[in-house]
């Protein structure tokens, strides 16, 4: 009984942060535009993501009859953007998992099924050329994305997340392999879907991207999963790299710069070009990543043998 509590009230929470972070990101975007973003709805526009949800929620919405996949892809990416925050250590440590990474690993190789659904039970071109964007572009970054954790796990030599943080006791892992760091927060980006890698949702040529024919209900449930997945992939970056541990003062700004710092990038960079994406992940990317791999492999064996 406590531990469904305890899940309830982290998913109560995470919901609530995720309202507030999207106030954070237009306020942020509305002065690097040089205008003042939401600030008429009670005190500075607190409760402006509440009546944006409010209104979201109460239009009219419906569904094809050929398929229930239409109403359950929404639900299930909102699900999976809700179990990846299984492996935070809320009040106690029950579901902080010995395999955590592989979990989580699991979970972003799952994740881009849901999206493809929707792309593909959509029944338009625009959500169909959004859908086979992301599936070319996961299975290339997807890639570079294991690598480099599989080269973070070298020098940790556990499948847990809890050792980052007694491995970073002397030195952190974003001095030790800064590109790493980097190249990660890159990666991140575009598992994300964010600026500029946003290329499933170009609205400059799709429109809207995968998710043109969802909107009240659906919407808002692809919407929350999405600013759900930067906050856990922010905690992720803060915790591999910096290895603070969770209830430190230094944790939480570290964490919010890294969320600030996604929002900044989509005000100040444009879209990149779907070439110059497979470009950057086939021939610079990868190639760096391999490199650095067999160079911690190589540099942890030679420590074995000398110790």
């Amino acid at each position: 009984m406590w531990i469904f509590i305890d899940l309830l009230v982290m998913m109560i929470m995470v919901l609530i942060s995720v309202a507030f972070l999207t106030l954070l990101e237009r306020k942020i975007l509305g002065y690097i535009q040089d205008r003042k973003g939401p600030n008429k709805i009670m005190l500075l526009g607190l409760f402006q993501p509440f009546s944006d949800a409010l209104k979201l929620l109460s239009k009219e919405w419906y569904f094809f009859n050929y398929s229930n996949l239409y109403i359950l892809s929404p639900m299930l990416m909102f699900l999976m953007s809700l179990i990846m925050w299984i492996l935070y250590p809320w009040i106690n440590l029950i579901y902080y998992l010995n395999y955590s990474i592989l979990f989580m690993l699991l979970i972003l190789g799952l994740s881009v099924y849901p999206v493809l659904f929707v792309g593909w039970i959509s029944n338009c071109n625009y959500a169909i050329m959004g859908s086979m964007r992301l599936v070319s572009t996961m299975i290339s970054f997807e890639i570079n994305l294991f690598f480099l954790v599989f080269s973070l796990m070298i020098l940790i030599e556990s499948f847990s997340f809890l050792e980052f943080i007694n491995y970073q006791y002397m030195i952190k892992f974003v001095i030790l392999v800064f590109p790493l760091y980097l190249m990660f927060f890159m990666s991140m980006l575009i598992e994300l879907n964010r600026t500029p890698f946003d290329l499933i949702e170009g609205e400059s040529e799709l429109v809207s991207g995968f998710n043109i024919e969802y909107y009240s209900g659906m919407f808002v449930l692809i919407f929350l999963s999405e600013y759900m997945n930067i906050m856990f992939m922010s905690l992720i970056l803060n915790l591999m790299f910096f290895g603070l541990n969770y209830w430190s003062m230094m944790f939480i700004f570290i964490y919010l710069y890294h969320i600030c710092l996604i929002i900044w990038v989509r005000g100040i960079l444009p879209r990149i070009r779907y070439d110059k994406l497979m470009y950057i992940c086939w021939t610079e990317m990868l190639m760096i990543v391999m490199i650095y791999l067999m160079y911690l492999y190589y540099m942890k064996e030679i420590m074995n043998l000398i110790s």
